[in-house]
């Protein structure tokens, strides 16, 4: 796409001096073939941040209602969904969302890297929310490995109703590559499907060191507008795991030149 590359070449500069986000584990992403970016999903610029990083083109599902979008702002973001290669994804599922799926297929087909936000929505708190099982799904049906991302910051920077993100630590963790070719031919056994949905999960609980919520993102932000607003007490389930394990502690990741340095090991007298 030439104007993707444009605009990533205009862009991109200016972002990264404006913000100065930060990547580890880029080289888990390979050089050729193809693959599925698995990312957790905090805020709107989830998606131009993580490609703006990467050598390759990536290529996400988006909500079909940034297509639909009326006067200046509909166009305008309509426009650009259209110019980075956003496939509109109707959320409501079933048959209604065959298309992107299709869509998703066929790049994987040409050996291209595909983005999908398991969790399907933003979060809304800045926690990780149980996954959906398209990613799944898509993953035995191409034989594409799953590389889970990691966007660290991102809500902070801009939670839902922000339109221009703050400049903080926004950074991203690439996981190494997941391979579910051993479920082969199982992309129609809903049990299989959850199982690789919560390993992909749990690896994303780990990058990115979010507490995990074991319930659907799009739920919860449905009865917090039931109650007439979007931020405030969600389920709270301690700290579960995908699959019903228990989950370590693990911190949040920081920007590597923030990270405290390590103490130089003492020579070995032996060796002297």
């Amino acid at each position: 796409m030439a104007f993707y590359q444009a605009l990533k070449a205009t862009g991109g500069p200016v972002l990264k001096a404006a913000y100065k986000p930060w990547i580890r584990g880029k080289e888990n992403i390979p050089d050729t073939g193809a693959a599925i970016l698995a990312s957790n999903h905090n805020a709107v610029w989830d998606s131009v941040f993580l490609p703006m990083m990467l050598d390759r083109e990536v290529v996400f599902m988006g909500k079909a209602d940034y297509f639909t979008g009326t006067g200046v702002k509909g166009w305008v973001t309509k426009e650009f969904m259209r110019a980075v290669g956003t496939i509109p994804v109707d959320r409501s599922g079933g048959r209604a969302s065959e298309g992107a799926m299709k869509a998703g297929l066929d790049r994987l087909g040409r050996g291209e890297l595909f983005g999908i936000y398991p969790e399907g929505t933003r979060s809304p708190d800045g926690r990780l929310y149980r996954g959906k099982t398209g990613v799944a799904r898509l993953a035995l049906l191409s034989g594409a490995p799953v590389i889970p991302v990691a966007m660290i910051g991102t809500h902070a920077a801009q939670p839902i109703g922000q339109k221009i993100p703050s400049r903080t630590n926004i950074g991203m963790v690439i996981g190494q590559p997941l391979d579910f070719s051993r479920y082969k031919g199982l992309h129609k056994d809903r049990y299989v499907l959850r199982a690789i949905t919560d390993e992909i999960m749990y690896n994303l609980m780990l990058l990115s060191g979010q507490e995990y919520v074991d319930a659907y993102a799009a739920d919860v932000k449905a009865k917090l507008a039931e109650e007439g607003k979007f931020d405030g007490p969600v389920p709270s389930n301690g700290r579960p795991a995908p699959g019903g394990r228990s989950a370590p502690i693990v911190e949040v990741p920081t920007r590597p030149e923030d990270q405290p340095e390590k103490p130089l090991e003492s020579a070995d007298p032996a060796q002297s």
